[in-house]
């Protein structure tokens, strides 16, 4: 089902999302989390996609190689799995690094089989090491790009001219945005006019970056109203959980940390006490939100389902 049949149902609703397990793994990790949010009844969850990373070799020689490793695939398979093993609907990423657009359209052309009707469309980190995002040959550049893409093979519109009768899709299109403005963008006007980019390229919501200010999510939304942006915006809610996040989210995520959160977090003696002060916190975001009318509250799992459980239990 289309998240957007979903959103007019006009209820708040629960859904996370989950990494793929590391190369060699089990995905029993996954199904355990998916087990700890069950009960809740989460309307749909994503999985995300993880572009290669670049590995330098030292060869006897004394030479560096250059290795290409991909620390967690199956992005499409784990969806699928997922949505067999619990009927719940799925949203998998898919990303503009490392991806050619045949590569999309393949990788479009299995979801669709496996009767995956949702994406979400980016267009990924840069390759680690990296200071500006490099497309590969015959890739896009930009999530609005990726969006036409998806958009053109749900009007029946496939990369070779070939095709003969084509089937056209149907999917869902979804695209991030940032409250606090993406990491390389000059300033949120400039920001929010690349999302309307994203939006007029096709895509049907937004769902944001986490953010732990509820004001900056209010005054995103606003913004993106007052250009033009109608959409549904999801907003993306990660219950804090650690010390050492105060200095990894900010560098990673490009996010601000109140202080009055800063300032309970270091007074917790303990990881419990911090992971209580997360939770608490969360919880209040989401009541407000909640209270707001917003369509879903996506949370950020990072793969660890208890703390999340502690907040949706007290929300829905």
């Amino acid at each position: 089902m289309k998240l957007t049949d979903k959103f007019s149902e006009g209820e708040t609703l629960f859904a996370f999302e989950l990494l793929p397990p590391l190369k060699g793994d089990k995905i029993d990790t996954l199904y355990n989390s998916i087990d700890a949010l069950r009960e809740y009844s989460p309307s749909y969850i994503n999985i995300t996609y993880h572009r290669e990373e670049i590995k330098l070799i030292e060869r006897e020689n004394g030479l560096l190689e250059r290795q290409v490793v991909r620390k967690r695939p199956g992005t499409v398979g784990i969806s699928a799995a997922i949505q067999g093993r619990y009927g719940i609907d799925v949203v998998p990423h898919l990303i503009c690094g490392g991806f050619s657009a045949m590569d999309t359209e393949d990788a479009l052309i299995e979801m669709n089989f496996l009767g995956i009707d949702n994406v979400l469309a980016l267009r990924g980190d840069n390759v680690r090491g990296e200071h500006s995002f490099r497309q590969v040959e015959g890739g896009h550049t930009h999530a609005s790009e990726l969006v036409s893409q998806i958009k053109d093979l749900n009007a029946g519109k496939y990369l070779s001219g070939e095709v003969q009768n084509p089937t056209p899709t149907d999917f869902c299109i979804g695209v991030a945005g940032y409250p606090e403005k993406h990491a390389e963008s000059p300033n949120m006007t400039s920001d929010i006019a690349r999302l309307k980019e994203k939006v007029e390229a096709g895509a049907h919501y937004i769902v944001t970056q986490m953010f732990f200010d509820n004001s900056r999510f209010f005054d995103f939304e606003k913004k993106c109203r007052q250009e033009g942006i109608t959409v549904p915006i999801i907003p993306g809610i990660k219950p804090f959980s650690t010390k050492a996040q105060l200095h990894i989210l900010p560098e990673v995520f490009g996010v601000n940390i109140p202080e009055e959160l800063v300032s309970e977090v270091e007074k917790a003696t303990d990881k419990a006490a911090v992971r209580r002060v997360g939770e608490l916190w969360a919880i209040q975001q989401c009541r407000e939100l909640k209270k707001h009318g917003v369509p879903a509250l996506h949370f950020y799992t990072m793969s660890r389902a208890d703390n999340v459980a502690e907040v949706v239990k007290n929300v829905f």
